[in-house]
Formats: structure tokens, C-alpha cells, sequence
């Protein structure tokens, strides 16, 4: 393989979730970013192959091992799909290329819901948490669900108590919450944007350390009020599983030049994204660790894998 390997045919970037989904706005961005910067030579698409908890796309992966061509949207749920025993493979079944950036979850309920603020959700969490039912994609135990463990935890009520509704996109459990068949949603910050703008829903609280912008700018983080909760769901790329040293060394100068650009800066602002761009050797010793963490997590939950 010379070092210089450049792609000789289209690359697909695969997203997990439908059109509008939260891997898919990251593909998105992410062609955009590379076609304004003319960073390749060949033309790029976006390949959607949703469904399973975004788990269809690591089977769609899996018949490309070796290729350099295709390329998925990354993100913790592979290893938390692996330590809850919903998936036989995790981050080490794939070669991890970049982590881009950080998402803040929001917690949302309906605009007439009787939580009109987080104190209201906090109070009930306390009091009887299990009367509560909580709409989040795309696998229980994946970063959405911590988050919701650790303010269910740190109100003093039971985190194994709520009724949890999973959903295949966060676009699907935004639409539960407007339909009132969830009570709140736990959802990543972009995805609620268009309900909150049109009125249909309210945000109690979101994940990050510090607040977001509009429509967050007046939504306190659960840090605000006294909760211990500081979690987002990272998104990057990954490529098949036995791909060559030269052809991770070109992606992941091609992600970094990526994520230079002024169309991927944009996006940033756009979305409410946390840049965090990571390769190499600070990548994988992010997820080692995030993986002891999780873990740890996923056991004060009861939720991980008896093995």
C-alpha cells in the first residue's frame, strides 16, 4: 500500500438514521464541509441505512471490511449497545477515524405539560420517578439515558424507575413527546429545535456545562440547578474494519482539514455542536476511558451485560 493512497471511486458516508436524523445531519455537514474546501477527488455521498437503534449501518459496514471508501457516523452507542448486550461489536470492530464534536442533550416535555421547568421534573423524579415515562433514541443505557440516571439519581429517586420509549431517531422521540405519549423526551439538543421554535414543546434543561444558544439561551443546565449533570453524545467518523495504515493516516488529515472549514464552523453554530476534534492516539485513549466510565454507569444502572 503506498503512503500516499488518495480514493479512486465515490465515498459513501453512511448515517444511521433517516433523512433529518442526528447521524444524518452530521453526514450532512460533513459533505458540505468537504466539498466547500474541494478536498477530494471524487465525488461523496450520503448513504442512509436506518433502523435497529442505528445498528443497521454497522451491518452495512460490515460487507466493506477492508474498503477506505465507505466511511459511518460514529458515536458512543457502539459501546454502549456492546456493554448493554444489545450488539455483538463495539468501537474496535471498525477503525475509529475522528471524533468531530460533542452534543448537549435536552431534556423537553410538551408546551402544556405540568413540568414547566426542570424543578417541576425534579420534584417528581424525587417523589416517584417510576411515574414518569421518557422518550430518547436511539438504545436504552446510550448517553441520553445516563443523563437522565444521573438527575433521577441526584434528586434521590429511583434511576431504574421511569418508563423508558425507545426510538430508532430522535426526530421519532421528539414526535412522541408532541403526541403526548411520552412525558418528557431526553433528546439531543438539535433535534428539538423545530418543535420548540414552533411552540409545541418546552425545554426543562439541558446537559451541557454551560448554556446553549437560542432557542436555549434562557434554559438552564441542570449544573444551574444543582445537578451533577454535564454529558453529551460525541459524533465522528469510522471507517470498515481492516483498512491500512495509509488510507486511516489520509482520512484523518482529511477530517482534521474538515473540520478547519468555514462551512463546518458554521455547522457548529448551527446545530448547537461542541467542537472536539480528537485522532490518533487522543482518541483512542478517549473511548478506553470513556468505556471504563460507561461501564461503571451502566452497572450503578443495572443495565450492562452479565458476562
Amino acid at each position: 500500500m503506498s503512503a500516499d493512497w488518495r480514493p479512486q471511486r465515490e465515498i459513501e458516508i453512511v448515517a444511521g438514521t433517516p433523512p433529518g436524523g442526528g447521524l444524518d445531519r452530521t453526514a450532512r455537514a460533513l459533505l458540505v464541509a468537504i466539498e466547500s474546501q474541494h478536498l477530494l477527488e471524487v465525488p461523496v455521498k450520503v448513504v442512509n441505512v436506518p433502523g435497529d437503534g442505528a445498528r443497521k449501518a454497522w451491518g452495512y459496514m460490515d460487507k466493506h471490511a477492508g474498503d477506505a471508501h465507505v466511511l459511518s457516523i460514529s458515536s458512543p452507542n457502539l459501546t454502549t449497545d456492546y456493554l448493554t448486550g444489545v450488539a455483538k461489536f463495539n468501537q474496535e470492530s471498525y477503525t475509529s477515524l475522528a471524533i468531530l464534536y460533542n452534543e448537549y442533550i435536552a431534556f423537553v416535555a410538551h408546551a402544556d405539560s405540568r413540568f414547566q421547568c426542570g424543578g417541576d421534573l425534579l420534584g417528581q423524579f424525587a417523589s416517584d420517578a417510576g411515574a414518569v415515562t421518557v422518550a430518547l433514541s436511539t438504545a436504552a443505557g446510550n448517553p441520553n439515558h445516563i443523563a437522565v440516571a444521573q438527575v433521577i439519581r441526584h434528586a434521590g429517586g429511583d434511576a431504574r424507575a421511569p418508563k423508558i420509549r425507545v426510538f430508532d431517531s430522535a426526530l421519532d422521540a421528539v414526535a412522541d413527546v408532541v403526541a403526548g405519549n411520552a412525558d418528557i423526551g431526553a433528546i439531543t439538543a438539535a433535534s428539538s429545535v423545530p418543535e420548540l421554535n414552533a411552540g409545541r414543546l418546552r425545554a426543562l434543561a439541558v446537559s451541557s456545562p454551560q448554556r446553549l444558544a437560542a432557542p436555549y439561551a434562557q434554559t438552564p443546565t441542570w449544573i444551574e440547578q444543582g445537578i451533577a449533570c454535564d454529558i453529551g453524545a460525541w459524533r465522528g467518523v469510522s471507517g470498515a474494519h481492516g483498512i491500512a495504515p495509509a488510507q486511516i493516516d489520509y482520512w484523518e488529515n482529511i477530517l482534521t482539514a474538515t473540520c478547519a472549514a468555514d462551512a463546518w464552523k458554521s455547522a457548529l453554530v448551527h446545530h448547537d455542536w461542541t467542537p472536539m476534534l480528537l485522532t490518533g492516539a487522543r482518541l483512542r485513549d478517549h473511548l478506553a476511558r470513556e468505556t471504563t466510565q460507561i461501564a461503571a454507569l451502566l452497572d450503578e444502572l443495572g443495565l450492562r451485560r452479565q458476562t
